[in-house]
């Protein structure tokens, strides 16, 4: 739960969705959602890259220009000119730009946001913000953005998305969603996290050989091998990330799969996040956007079995036997999230309509 001083610094029902900074664009009332499978991840200090962004950008949903980790100090303002490049040639209607800045208490953090916001706002769809510790963070961010968007007179707000990387922003996770109606989404971000919690992991998400259940002995022969069962760290965060998300209308996505060898691995933790109700997580390399696309994409079996219960349903209450199952009101309305995703993706991707059957 948020701590009880939380309350008082709320702003008032009134002003919630009063512009920060006159002149600034009127706040959204709700998060548009629009796919973003995966959020393909390039570094924008590296020119032979951003020169490849007209190929890469029709490929994924979400393209993000990186200026925070993986970017070399000596390296931050070339990063920063790459955005700017990549934003003010941008010309992809059906993919989301976006950008990852440095943290808020770095030497970059500043110029970053008023670069991105002053320069291509008027393209940028999300400004991702690492290591989010509490509300605070978004506050700041929010004003300031209100009053940069004001400055470049933008006509739309620009959304900000968080990384939770600390233990503190997962304790304070519901106020962190709670803080903004710019808010857009959160990521699990495994390795800083880690770190901050003292894990003993050096992995980037996943698993680990270490982190297991046994099974209890046989009576019948105590010498026998015990099988165990490796368990995901990652469990208890992400599921409680994603209530927090559900609660406050933002859109959760799981972060870095960071072994780009291990593809089976880097399926499973997906599709794990997917089930459990992530919309998208990061790409950090080509060998990973297949393995997005494919898994928060509904299967066509799925999506077949949704349509025959909701038209089963009729107006949506009751109970109907289908197929040896009983499917009910709250039937529907899981079946209703899977065929409303499907028809979303079906129609910025021609053999996911023809898969769907659901052809314009």
């Amino acid at each position: 739960m948020a701590p009880a001083s939380y309350a008082a610094a709320v702003r008032p029902p009134k002003d919630f969705f009063r512009p920060l900074a006159l002149g600034a664009p009127e706040p959204l009332r709700q998060i548009p959602f629009r796919p973003s499978r995966m959020i393909h991840f390039l570094p924008a200090s590296n020119p032979k890259l951003v020169a490849k962004v007209p190929t890469i950008a029709p490929t994924v949903d979400v393209l993000l220009a990186n200026l925070e980790d993986g970017v070399p100090a000596a390296d931050k303002e070339a990063a920063r000119a790459g955005l700017v490049e990549i934003g003010r040639a941008w010309d992809h209607a059906d993919t989301q730009l976006w950008t990852r800045v440095n943290s808020l208490d770095s030497p970059w953090g500043l110029d970053d946001l008023t670069a991105a916001v002053s320069e291509i706002g008027d393209r940028l769809d999300v400004i991702m913000i690492p290591k989010v510790e509490g509300p605070e963070d978004i506050h700041y961010v929010d004003r300031l953005i209100a009053q940069l968007e004001a400055k470049a007179r933008l006509e739309r707000p620009v959304l900000v998305h968080a990384i939770l990387e600390t233990a503190r922003g997962v304790a304070d996770v519901e106020a962190i969603c709670a803080a903004s109606p710019r808010l857009q989404g959160l990521s699990l971000g495994p390795a800083d996290l880690a770190a901050n919690r003292r894990m003993k992991t050096t992995r980037v998400g996943g698993g680990h050989p270490g982190y297991v259940v046994r099974q209890d002995p046989d009576p019948d022969d105590a010498g026998r091998p015990r099988p165990t069962y490796q368990q995901d760290l990652w469990h208890y965060t992400l599921a409680r990330m994603v209530d927090a998300c559900v609660t406050y209308g933002v859109l959760p996505y799981y972060g870095p799969f960071g072994d780009i060898t291990d593809l089976v691995a880097c399926e499973d933790q997906f599709r794990n996040a997917y089930l459990l109700g992530c919309v998208g997580a990061w790409s950090l390399h080509p060998s990973q956007i297949d393995i997005a696309r494919r898994v928060f994409s509904p299967d066509p079996a799925d999506v077949a079995h949704a349509q025959r219960v909701i038209e089963a349903m009729g107006d949506g209450t009751g109970a109907v036997l289908l197929n040896g199952k009983m499917e009910d009101d709250a039937s529907v309305k899981q079946c209703r999230v899977v065929v409303d995703l499907a028809c979303q993706l079906a129609a910025r991707d021609p053999e996911l309509a023809s898969a769907y059957g659901m052809h314009s």
